[in-house]
């Protein structure tokens, strides 16, 4: 991809140059987007979630975690069905679910370079905790480079994909959609960004790395909501970084 004297490299480039033409709001996801998709953040969370569960409901491993993948599935998040049914403290349950160990990841000097270099804005959309996020980020060398992270409960508990949060994040941070772009790990996230004008970028495990998403958010094909599919995240942001005019680089 950066092999300048590669002639299917020199269309990407050209592509990207295109489409994130006058771009200059940058929008990220956090779990298994901004860190390494096998990382074993995700995995840890996962598990809070199924002991949370246990201990809530007196249920054994096997239960708990079925409801929980219930629950994920229909509602988005673990959370939302755990409020619908148990009516549960919200800010108890993320507590409880963040409360891990996050030495496994270091800093990120590559991909904190490409963010970096993007001209504009950056911010963090995530169906996680505010603090989640920013400890998350300190630990990747990356929390300076953001704005702001606009979470879960800044969603009023909502997930994405539903259309609603990403309206309140639009009107939270003034954000213009046709001048911004998102990178997330889920397809089905990225439907209404690009219903609103945005750019999107999947991004995927690379080849070889442990895939910690559900199967039924995985995709075969590149569906028409997605801009681009990334492997390498630093990668591509340092490319769309070089595609931009010198006038809308930082």
């Amino acid at each position: 991809m950066h092999d300048d004297a590669n002639p299917i490299a020199e269309i990407v480039k050209a592509q990207i140059a295109s489409r994130f033409a006058g771009v200059d709001i940058w929008v990220f996801d956090l779990d298994n987007t901004l860190y390494p998709a096998d990382s074993d953040l995700w995995p840890k969370i996962d598990e809070r979630m199924t002991v949370y569960l246990s201990d809530l409901l007196g249920l054994d491993g096997l239960s708990s975690r079925a409801l929980q993948k219930f629950y994920y599935q229909r509602y988005g998040t673990t959370l939302e069905g755990l409020m619908r049914d148990h009516q549960i403290n919200p800010d108890h349950f993320l507590d409880f679910a963040h409360d891990i160990d996050r030495s496994s990841i270091k800093p990120d000097l590559g991909l904190a370079k490409a963010i970096g270099g993007l001209p504009g804005r950056r911010l963090i959309l995530t169906n996680g905790s505010r603090d989640h996020a920013i400890k998350t980020t300190q630990h990747l060398g990356l929390d300076h480079l953001f704005e702001d992270v606009f979470d879960i409960v800044a969603a009023q508990l909502v997930p994405k994909p539903a259309p609603q949060v990403y309206e309140k994040f639009f009107d939270r941070h003034g954000i213009d959609p046709m001048r911004a772009a998102m990178f997330d790990d889920i397809a089905r996230n990225l439907t209404v960004p690009f219903a609103h004008g945005m750019r999107t970028v999947l991004v995927t495990p690379r080849q070889g790395q442990t895939d910690h998403r559900e199967a039924w958010e995985t995709i075969s094909q590149k569906p028409p909501n997605i801009d681009f599919v990334t492997d390498d995240l630093a990668g591509f942001v340092a490319l769309i970084s070089a595609s931009l005019p010198r006038t809308q680089n930082p």
